[in-house]
């Protein structure tokens, strides 16, 4: 995109008006049709058995057999938003695709694209891996996909919109990690009309010719280096230990910017060793960290065999995938929808639970899927959680909890951590859960979690008596760090947390949307219930770049006191906040942060309202 189309966006999400201007880009959608010529994928290893879903490319293949496979992946996927189908495709180390032929990796829902090399630069695609919003929505429902460990030389492909950009045009669930961009990077699908995107995540990557986060209204960039910078603020953008990033400027521009990420455990990968076996890593633990842990050499950290880990797959039993984890195995789950009438008992330390092709456990009989012990070091990355029709107290439990009197074993050098694990209440079914997830375990990191009741979703599954959920996150334990944290539509507060010295770094929510009347919203005298709550009884806690923001269309009279409370002594504070009434009927939050701040409501829809610190119950 040439300087000029580089202009400051802002927009609002889902039957929203935009707000500013858009981004003028003059090309021709071209369609591209499906090929249904099959690739003949390589075949792992003759001890692995990844299944049929995960797609394995060699760079010996035909460029028109690759283009094929993902074309028809994609072509099943772009529209499969609450369908039941997952992949995972991966990329042998070499060099695929060309200047005269590119190759074009389009990104459809539950579709997981890898390179399987050690470090990003062992795989190169000269083209793009792109994900667009849809003419109509944008992007605010481009969830559910990924890309990781790769490096991307753009290419001009068939379709005008993305020549000479890579876009990964994206909102929430759909993170973008160890990825080297050699060329411009845009967030915004600038060519759908309109052009809304609602908020993404980005790790330990590099974005060499720099970033457009255009339409997006908020977003998380972590550990990465954005070379020739960033560009547009719009409401709520948070950097952490990144590189070339704009200064902190909030709200004017809404830049929160972060010199180093407090701490940070980078997400598990699947790779190939020199000898063709296929092995996971698993990142070290990071401090005070700035930049990619892969600029210097190697990232730091262990190298697994496969043959530590029970590779399941849709219709294993629980009480087989038990039984391995019992025994010692790391747990690697293939793509697929797993069923869970009892609960996956992680109770080993140092327990790798990898899921590829955003492999989903959808509780059965009120079942908690997941729970893990009261030990240190456990890793849980790339899974979906699922409530069931029947309520689960939680989905996944991390910890027994503090007044059970468990031995809560932790380590702030080998600290457990849940990458890229999202939660649904609601959407392709019925979902019913008190809470999605529980931390009980101290020095936990939580990086890139997005919990969501859903606003849409198959016809029967959403209502405010039908997919049921009062807290998309408690937090117990101590000492808790959340990097990237999502939680959205929940009927009583959003966030609890009642740990000591927890951190967040970049949190996004909106209040539900369908509450009845007032009514049914409220407790204790007070309207609404806040997204994030710090209990009082907390002395220390920190958080920085927080996004509220109210849309409640069956009831547009309802109120909010606050979207944020916590307790007033010096030990809390809070950084940079911002409300937002999303439309001129959207209810109203009548305050930012326990009574103080502006209003957010339908005659200022679209402006936030903002406090940029707060603490000992004093606002500035």
């Amino acid at each position: 995109m040439s300087t000029s189309q580089r202009q400051p966006i802002a927009t609002v999400r889902s039957h929203r008006r935009p707000l500013g201007l858009a981004v003028a880009v003059g090309a021709a959608v071209l369609g591209v049709l499906a090929s249904t010529q099959a690739a003949s994928a390589a075949p792992p290893p003759p001890e692995t058995d990844l299944g049929p879903n995960v797609i394995v490319f060699s760079p010996d293949m035909p460029q028109s057999d690759i283009q094929a496979k993902v074309d028809s992946i994609y072509a099943q996927q772009v529209d499969n938003e609450m369908g039941t189908q997952r992949y995972t495709l991966l990329f042998k180390p070499g060099t695929y695709g060309s200047a005269s032929q590119p190759l074009d990796v389009k990104v459809g829902y539950y579709t997981e694209v890898d390179g399987l090399g050690q470090d990003p630069s062992a795989v190169t695609i000269n083209g793009g891996v792109t994900a667009t919003g849809k003419n109509g929505s944008g992007a605010l429902d481009t969830f559910w996909r990924s890309v990781s460990n790769l490096t991307i030389h753009v290419v001009p492909t068939s379709d005008g919109c993305h020549t000479g950009n890579e876009m990964w045009a994206v909102s929430q669930a759909a993170p973008m990690r160890r990825v080297d961009v050699k060329n411009y990077t845009t967030f915004m699908p600038y060519c759908d009309n309109p052009n809304y995107a609602s908020g993404g995540f980005v790790a330990d990557s590099r974005l060499e010719g720099g970033a457009l986060n255009g339409s997006q209204q908020q977003f998380y960039v972590r550990n990465t280096d954005l070379g020739a910078g960033w560009s547009n603020a719009v409401w709520n953008q948070v950097f952490s230990g990144d590189i070339n990033a704009p200064a902190q400027s909030f709200p004017n521009p809404a830049y929160t910017t972060l010199t180093a990420t407090p701490v940070s455990r980078e997400k598990p990968y699947l790779y190939v060793d020199a000898e063709g076996n296929y092995r996971v890593f698993v990142p070290s633990a990071q401090t005070n960290s700035t930049g990619t842990t892969w600029a210097n050499g190697h990232t730091p950290g262990q190298s697994l065999p496969l043959s530590s880990f029970f590779v399941a797959h849709p219709g294993d039993s629980i009480a087989k995938i038990n039984s391995a984890l019992a025994q010692g195995k790391n747990l690697l789950v293939t793509p697929g929808v797993y069923d869970v009438a009892q609960s996956i008992a992680v109770k080993r330390a140092d327990t790798v639970v990898l899921g590829l092709g955003m492999a989903t456990l959808t509780a059965q009989d009120g079942a908690i899927p997941m729970t893990v012990a009261d030990v240190q070091g456990v890793d849980i990355a790339g899974l979906t959680f699922d409530a069931g029709p029947v309520n689960s107290p939680t989905l996944l439990q991390v910890g027994s909890g503090h007044d059970k009197g468990g031995p809560h074993v932790a380590s702030a050098s080998d600290p457990t951590a849940l990458q890229d694990v999202f939660f649904r209440i609601g959407g392709p079914h019925v979902g019913k859960a008190t809470t999605s997830l529980e931390v009980n375990t101290d020095h936990t990191i939580l990086d890139d979690i997005w919990a969501w009741r859903a606003d849409h979703g198959v016809a029967g599954s959403v209502g405010w008596t039908v997919n049921t959920a009062d807290t998309g996150l408690v937090v117990n334990g101590d000492d808790v760090t959340a990097t990237g944290l999502f939680v959205e539509h929940y009927q009583k507060y959003n966030v609890v947390w009642n740990g000591e010295r927890g951190r967040t770094v970049f949190f996004q929510n909106e209040l539900p949307y369908d509450a009845p009347d007032q009514a049914a919203w409220q407790h204790d005298g007070v309207d609404g219930y806040a997204a994030y709550k710090v209990a009082d009884t907390v002395q220390t806690h920190e958080a920085w770049g927080l996004g509220s923001y109210i849309y409640t269309n069956v009831d547009p009279t309802l109120h909010a006191t606050q979207s944020f409370e916590v307790p007033n002594t010096p030990g809390v504070v809070m950084h940079d906040l911002s409300t937002v009434a999303l439309n001129k009927n959207a209810g109203t939050i009548d305050h930012v942060i326990d009574g103080q701040g502006s209003a957010a409501t339908g005659t200022n829809s679209g402006k936030p309202q903002t406090v940029t610190t707060y603490s000992n119950g004093i606002a500035q």
